[in-house]
């Protein structure tokens, strides 16, 4: 039963990295013009990555101001929810083992 959680949780951890790293992607790609938002597919999957990682980025964004028009809060973001994915997992699903058995 904890395989199955483990697998689960990764799977959306590896979900939202995934997605932030298509939405920076993308986002610079519209920057320097290579892509436009009047292309309906290319809005639509522009949205629909800014509903998720827009939550996630927020309280970075909130503390880490934009240095000279460059928004890292992106890689903060991403090194912290890698670290918790590496580092502060792996413990909690043996921590879950031990408890479940």
């Amino acid at each position: 039963m904890t395989n199955f959680i483990a697998f689960i949780v990764y799977g959306l951890f590896s979900v939202v990295i995934w997605a932030l790293i298509l939405s920076a992607i993308l986002s610079w790609l519209v920057a320097f013009n290579i892509i436009n938002t009047r292309n309906r597919g290319v809005y639509m999957i522009m949205d629909i990555l800014d509903r998720i990682t827009t939550p996630i980025l927020a309280p970075f964004r909130a503390v880490i101001p934009p240095m000279g028009g460059l928004d890292i809060s992106f890689i903060v973001a991403f090194l912290v929810i890698q670290g918790m994915r590496n580092f502060l997992l792996p413990p909690a699903f043996e921590t879950l083992r031990q408890l479940i058995g």
